[in-house]
């Protein structure tokens, strides 16, 4: 499968130093991997929560959740592999000021759309992520284990743009998508690239 930034629609690539120094901190990459599958399960959970009259939502994210998870856990037995405890859970800035950017004062169609955007936002960067770290790692069990996890992501991307699509007007969706990457590229501009983190 071909991934590239025109396919995810990202406007900035990743700082081509960033692989360098995931190379020397490998053991703290897994470990921010593994928090950010847990992440990734928690965020679909908490949109079937907030909005359990959406019958397709609900039914389309049920499955990622589960699949989410599965990720968690393959993540562990990475670690376990490798003797490396699980340890705390780390703050993610990058979603942290993505997150910043979902419309909640009274708008409930308008929070919905940004959160199902900004998910599909973090799902494509995972995406160009891990291709990278598919490229680059030495060991080729690694090698395999991201690549996997990059078509899975790049799925989970096409799936929360289309149930955006699903409850908003195509050209609603189009707009706020654009301002959205133009706004996740200034953020990772201003992030300083670090090796334990995927994002």
């Amino acid at each position: 499968m071909a991934v590239s930034l025109t396919t995810l629609g990202l406007e900035l690539p990743t700082d081509p130093r960033w692989t360098d120094i995931v190379a020397m901190q490998l053991d703290e990459i897994l470990i921010d991997h593994a928090y950010c599958e847990q992440k990734a399960a928690s965020t679909c959970i908490s949109m079937i929560v907030h909005y359990p009259e959406k019958t397709e939502l609900v039914e389309t994210l049920t499955p990622i959740v589960a699949e989410e998870w599965g990720h968690f856990q393959r993540v562990l037995k990475e670690l376990k592999k490798r003797n490396i405890p699980l340890g705390r859970q780390r703050k993610d800035e990058y979603v942290g000021q993505l997150m910043k950017l979902v419309r909640n004062k009274g708008d409930y169609e308008g929070a919905l759309l940004d959160r199902l955007l900004i998910s599909g936002l973090i799902e494509a960067r995972s995406c160009e992520r891990f291709k990278l770290l598919s490229e680059s790692l030495e060991d080729e069990s690694l090698q395999k284990f991201y690549r996997e996890l990059m078509i899975s992501e790049a799925g989970h991307y096409r799936t929360f743009i289309e149930l955006a699509e699903k409850y908003t007007p195509v050209e609603e969706v189009r707009l706020r998508w654009k301002e959205l990457l133009h706004q996740e590229a200034e953020i990772m501009r201003s992030l300083t690239p670090r090796g334990d983190r995927i994002h």
